[in-house]
Parts: structure tokens; C-alpha cells; sequence
């Protein structure tokens, strides 16, 4: 059932007949429908679909469905015409492209339903795996034309495998939504990103704009548009850009924070009023970075952890139910908790051989703990976390805590003070908020403040083809928000040490946390 009311791009139209007294052109005719319908002052129409419309205006008795989208500027696109009455598929498609990975979204445009789903490596992984390696990767010669190529036909090559999935062609897709980092944007579009980690960090564009797909080599309908969300400078990207738009902090009275921790922790606080953000480098080790066995959620990776206060004992779950290989970010917060409640480390983080028992050992002038026996992982090989691993831990969390500490302090407010703490991206699908909560990462919140978003880039750039209201929304949340630089924050460095212990210097931040002591 196609929707035929202001939230879809795809619109009916009747138009009246011409006649001696109303000889107005065809193209004018249309457009003052159009107009009338997006509520825009102009509505532009490419030249091939100019040299179609006199024929099928009459086909059609001057009724037609329309697929239509807007500039940056708010002017209206027509970018397809279907007979009224037609069957065809007109969708969608909404790309989160992420660092390491690339997420697709294929969206009915007429009924606002999901078509399908699909999500694979950021093909870019082979010339360098993080932002700063690809951008120097830039510096040699064809080096950006690489990059550039290597999504490009990820995309469209991942693009046709869900297409066939879903029985459609990709032709079929008239609107492209793509919300990444601002590297990423920009090695889409082909754009230099240099100058981007040099001082002064300034970005090619912080508006890219709508494109025409055959302007970027993504193989859709010839007259398909291309939206790409904006960024705020070189730190904050289009991603965060839509992860607002999907959470309606722009929209909410009271005052809510996003984290999203992906290659770096980023945060906004705000509300339909006003709207923070800062970034700093928490992430890699919240992804699984802090330890060798870490790695990104997949099946066999561990997720979930708990530890028996009294028999010590570890309860492992691993995704899909595999073998473990590996653990992600919220595996090693959940064992951080589980070893700080059993007493197994200290408040420093440090391992305490005598309640490590037989898992404790000392390997090249390093304490080891074993957490999956070799003769039970997947790799043949002992997991282990290492005493330098739960240093770097211990570092990462308290630059979480710092960086949420700071931004609240920022606007007069206190972490305890958050009405709802959204969580975004992979790590926000699978943490535990009780364990991040045990080791001093997050405030100490009511759990049910918290709630996870799952890939918020991904649902933001969906929602602006489901939704056509919240196009003009987008650049409203870019020009609303306030950069909070961290790096000339005179508190933080103290901040920062007072949170590198489990889970304060100050305990009474965290009043539902009881220390193995107390126990």
C-alpha cells in the first residue's frame, strides 16, 4: 500500500488538462504541482526527464506519481515519473559508511518499509586500516583515486548482492542517504582530506550536499540524488549529524546525551534548545583494542562475561554461540567489572596474584590472566588479558568519564543530572550498563536511563527517506551545535586522574558500586 500523504518523497499527481484557454507548458504544469506538494519555490527536472514528460503526460491523462527529493539550498528535485497507479519498486537506499565497516539499508519509498539489510568491511581496510593511515595513504601517487575507487565499488558491488536479495534491480534506487565520518565523506566524493590532521584542521567541505549518483559512480538510476550529511570541522562527522536526527535530541525538551565510540569517543549533550559535542580518543581500546585477542563484534566473539564472586568462576558468552576467538569492547568491560567484584584486581586495576589463582602467571616480565584455556578457543591459543592491557583500560575509561564529566560541567550540569543517556554503534548494541557503570566508565545512572541506539548513523540517514520532514532538519542540527575543544580544557588532565581508579577517587559518584572490601 503506498503512502500518498506529506511523509514520503513519492507523491500522487493530477494535473489539468491544457486547453486553449490554459495553454501553459507541461513542464510548467507539473511543477506547480510539485511545488505546491513540497511546499518549495521551484522544482527542477533534469533534461531526460524534460524529454519524456509531453509523451507521458498524455499516456497518463495527465496523472502521475512522482519521485521527488530537495537541495541543500530547500529547492525541490523531481528525479523519477511513474505512471499513477504503478507497481514499480521506488526505493532507497541508506549507507552508514563507517570506518571499518559499511552498512546498507534499502527502503520502500512509497510505504516507508524496510526492504533489507546489509552490512560488510570497508573495503578501504586494505590500504590501511584507521583514518590516519588512509589519509597519508593520500599523499602517494593515485593514492586518493585508490581510496576512492575502493568504496565506490564496494558500495555498488554490495549494493547489487542485496538488491538481488530483495528481487529488485538497482535501478530501483532513486535516493542515496550517506552519513560517515568526515575522512570517510570525504574520500567518497574524491575530496583530499590533508589538510584535515594539519594545523589548523581545516576539511575540504563541512556541506557536501545532494549529488547526482552518476556524479559520484554509484551504480543506481541514472537520475537517482545523492544526499551526504554535513560535518562540523574534521572531528565531527555527518555520522553523529544523523545519529541526532534518529534519537530527536534536536526535538526533546529535556536534556539527553549520545555516545557513540567507534575510532574515537563522541558525545553530544543537548536539546531542542541548544547542542554540545566533543571527541576524544576513548574508542579503540572500548572496541576491543585494549588487548591482542581484542577484535570488532562477530560470531566467536566474546560479549558477555561474568565471574562468581566466590568460586571465581568465568561465565563466557561468545556471539552465535562459536568458540571463543577473540573479545569485543563489551567483553572487556564486562570482565574489568567481573574482576574488580571478585577482588581479582584492585582499585588501580592491578591483578592480584593470590585471587587469580591458577589463571595468574608471569610471561616475559608480565602478569598474564587467562581467561580461555587454549585447548578451548578457536585460535588453538590461550586468551589472555595482560596487566599492560588492563592499564590501557583502565586509561580508556577514565577518558571516558572525564570527557562526559567535562562536557556536562561545561553547561552547568553534573553526569548524575542526565535525564536519558543514549548509546550508539556496535559497542552501544552489546555493553552492559551495569558493567560500565561497576568500573567508572559511565555515570551512575537508574539502568533504565540508558538506552541503546544500535547503528544510529544508519537510522538517521534512513529516516530522511522515510521521512521527508527531517531533510530540512539536518542542516538545523549541524548549525545548532557548539564544539567543546578538549584538548585547551584546563580541568581535564586532573579530572582524567582523579577517574583512573575503580571506580573514582570520588566514591560517592558511584553509590551503587560496593567495593570487594565492603563486601
Amino acid at each position: 500500500m503506498t503512502r500518498t500523504s506529506d511523509d514520503s518523497w513519492v507523491r500522487p499527481v493530477t494535473l489539468p488538462y491544457p486547453s486553449l484557454g490554459d495553454n501553459t507548458a507541461d513542464a510548467d504544469r507539473l511543477e506547480s504541482a510539485l511545488k505546491k506538494a513540497l511546499g518549495t519555490r521551484t522544482v527542477h527536472m533534469d533534461l531526460d526527464l524534460l524529454k519524456q514528460l509531453p509523451l507521458c503526460l498524455r499516456e497518463w491523462n495527465y496523472r502521475a506519481t512522482a519521485v521527488l527529493f530537495k537541495d541543500p539550498a530547500g529547492n525541490g528535485l523531481l528525479t523519477h515519473l511513474a505512471p499513477p497507479d504503478t507497481t514499480e519498486d521506488l526505493c532507497g537506499l541508506a549507507v552508514d559508511l563507517g570506518t571499518t565497516r559499511v552498512a546498507l539499508r534499502i527502503i520502500d519509498l512509497a510505504s516507508g518499509t524496510r526492504r533489507g539489510e546489509s552490512v560488510c568491511d570497508n573495503p578501504q581496510t586494505a590500504l590501511g586500516p584507521d583514518v590516519l593511515t588512509r589519509i597519508h595513504h593520500v599523499e602517494k601517487p593515485g593514492g586518493l583515486n585508490r581510496l576512492n575507487r575502493l568504496i565506490i565499488d564496494g558500495i555498488n558491488t554490495q549494493l547489487l548482492v542485496l538488491c538481488t536479495r530483495c528481487g529488485i534491480s538497482p535501478e530501483a534506487i532513486h535516493l542515496v542517504a550517506v552519513a560517515g565520518n568526515t575522512a570517510m565523506t570525504h574520500l567518497l566524493l574524491g575530496l583530499n582530506p590533508r589538510w584535515m590532521i594539519r594545523e589548523p584542521y581545516i576539511p575540504a567541505v563541512n556541506r557536501p550536499g545532494v549529488f547526482k549518483a552518476t556524479e559520484l559512480g554509484l551504480t543506481v538510476h541514472p537520475n537517482a540524488r545523492v544526499l551526504i550529511f554535513p560535518n562540523v570541522g574534521s572531528y565531527f562527522g555527518g555520522d553523529l549529524v544523523a545519529g541526532i536526527l534518529y534519537c530527536d535530541m534536536d526535538q526533546r525538551e529535556e536534556t539527553a546525551i549520545l555516545v557513540d565510540v567507534g575510532t574515537n569517543a563522541e558525545v553530544v549533550l543537548g536539546n531542542r534548545s541548544w547542542m554540545m559535542a566533543c571527541a576524544g580518543a576513548a574508542g579503540p581500546a572500548l572496541e576491543g583494542g585494549v588487548t591482542p585477542m581484542g577484535t570488532t563484534a562477530g560470531p566467536g566473539v566474546i560479549d558477555r562475561i561474568a565471574i562468581d564472586p566466590d568460586s571465581l568462576n568465568l561465565d563466557i558468552h561468545t556471539i552465535d554461540d562459536q568458540p571463543p576467538r577473540g573479545i569485543c569492547g563489551s567483553g572487556v568491560i564486562d570482565l574489568a567489572a567481573g574482576l574488580f567484584r571478585s577482588a581479582m584486581i584492585d582499585i588501580r586495576g592491578k591483578l592480584l596474584p593470590e585471587r587469580c589463582a591458577d589463571r595468574w602467571s608471569m610471561k616475559d616480565g608480565m602478569a598474564h590472566l587467562t581467561i580461555v584455556p587454549a585447548d578451548q578457543s578457536a585460535t588453538g591459543k590461550a586468551l589472555c588479558i595482560t596487566q599492560a592491557d588492563l592499564d590501557s583500560l583502565i586509561r580508556s575509561k577514565a577518558a571516558m568519564y572525564t570527557i562526559l564529566e567535562t562536557i556536562t560541567d561545561s553547561v552547568g550540569m553534573q553526569p548524575q543530572d542526565l535525564e536519558r543517556f543514549f548509546v550508539a554503534g556496535t559497542f552501544g548494541a552489546y555493553i552492559d550498563p551495569a558493567s560500565a557503570i561497576a568500573i567508572g566508565m559511565i555515570p551512575d545512572l537508574p539502568l533504565q536511563r540508558y538506552h541503546s541506539l544500535g547503528n544510529s548513523s544508519l537510522g538517521g540517514a534512513a529516516r530522511v527517506l522515510e521521512d521527508p520532514a527531517c531533510f530540512d532538519r539536518i542542516n538545523q542540527i549541524r548549525d545548532g551545535i557548539t564544539y567543546l575543544e578538549l584538548n585547551v580544557n584546563l580541568d581535564f588532565m586532573n579530572r582524567f586522574s582523579a577517574a583512573k581508579f575503580l571506580p573514582h577517587t570520588d566514591n560517592s559518584r558511584f553509590p551503587s558500586v560496593r567495593s570487594p572490601v565492603d563486601r
